[in-house]
């Protein structure tokens, strides 16, 4: 995670409370931060093996003569590094070419649709779309900026979930951040399924950890702190039989106000790392 996070910046007042999410998570795990502030309503982004056309709307682009000044901000109560992410080309349809060798990127809950016009637990398509094929995880930040003091893995069994703990086991060493894990089901099928994955005895027996009962995951989710990063994997076959953006997952991120960070599918670099 020393690769910087990646943000586009919007020139609004929604634009500047995800801003100073970003800023608080990398003040938090002493990270870099990359801003790209787009002069145009599309980009591309280029993975290993797809290609996703970021379609924004009209409010990325709202005064652009002040956007500097507002970046600079934001930022000036927080000492991290950060730079401006300039295109590497542009496609044969003249749209910008943006890097992706980044650790993390920032994706308010839909990019493409008016904020105001969307309901507050919708993911947009396009969001989605870079949560499928990106190489890094998704911070989806709480709509007003709000520090977090805790972090929450929603463990159900399948690889992007034991990757969400991994990647939640290496913000906690960064940040001294107090760790719970949350699951629905029996310790002891967890437990295996932890130690399967890779995961050793003793920090298994270390965890603190909360097992919901079978029953409504909406009214169990109340459990989880407010004031929690939360970290889940999303598209992947786990123990509850069930996904993110899909059937019981799908409650979680429609019904939590927190940020939450999500593991998708592509990234490799976390699914390897050591636990």
């Amino acid at each position: 995670m020393n690769k910087p996070l990646f943000h586009v910046f919007r020139n609004t007042p929604f634009g500047r409370e995800t801003l100073l999410q970003s800023a608080y998570f990398c003040s938090r795990l002493n990270m870099p931060l990359a801003i790209y502030q787009p002069e145009s309503k599309s980009f591309l982004l280029y993975f290993d093996r797809d290609v996703v056309q970021v379609d924004l709307d009209g409010s990325y682009l709202t005064d652009p003569a002040s956007a500097e000044e507002h970046i600079r901000e934001v930022l000036a109560p927080y000492r991290i590094k950060h730079s401006l992410v300039q295109p590497v080309s542009k496609s044969a349809s003249t749209l910008p070419d943006l890097p992706v060798h980044f650790s993390l990127m920032t994706c308010p809950r839909s990019m493409s649709d008016d904020t105001r016009k969307i309901a507050l637990g919708m993911i947009g398509s396009k969001v989605r779309r870079i949560v499928q094929s990106a190489h890094f995880p998704i911070f989806l930040p709480a709509p007003v900026f709000k520090p977090w003091n805790s972090l929450a893995v929603l463990y159900g069994g399948s690889d992007n979930a034991a990757a969400a703990l991994r990647l939640a086991l290496e913000i906690r060493r960064r940040s001294n951040t107090p760790l719970r894990i949350f699951s629905q089901g029996s310790r002891r099928e967890f437990e295996v399924q932890m130690l399967d994955q890779g995961f050793s005895g003793e920090l298994v027996a270390s965890l603190d950890w909360t097992f919901w009962s079978a029953g409504d995951l909406v009214e169990q989710l109340y459990s989880i702190p407010h004031d929690s990063l939360v970290l889940l994997g999303a598209y992947g076959k786990g123990l509850i039989r069930d996904t993110l953006f899909g059937s019981t997952m799908e409650k979680v991120q429609s019904n939590l106000p927190n940020s939450m960070l999500v593991v998708g599918p592509k990234c490799d670099w976390i699914k390897t790392a050591a636990s």
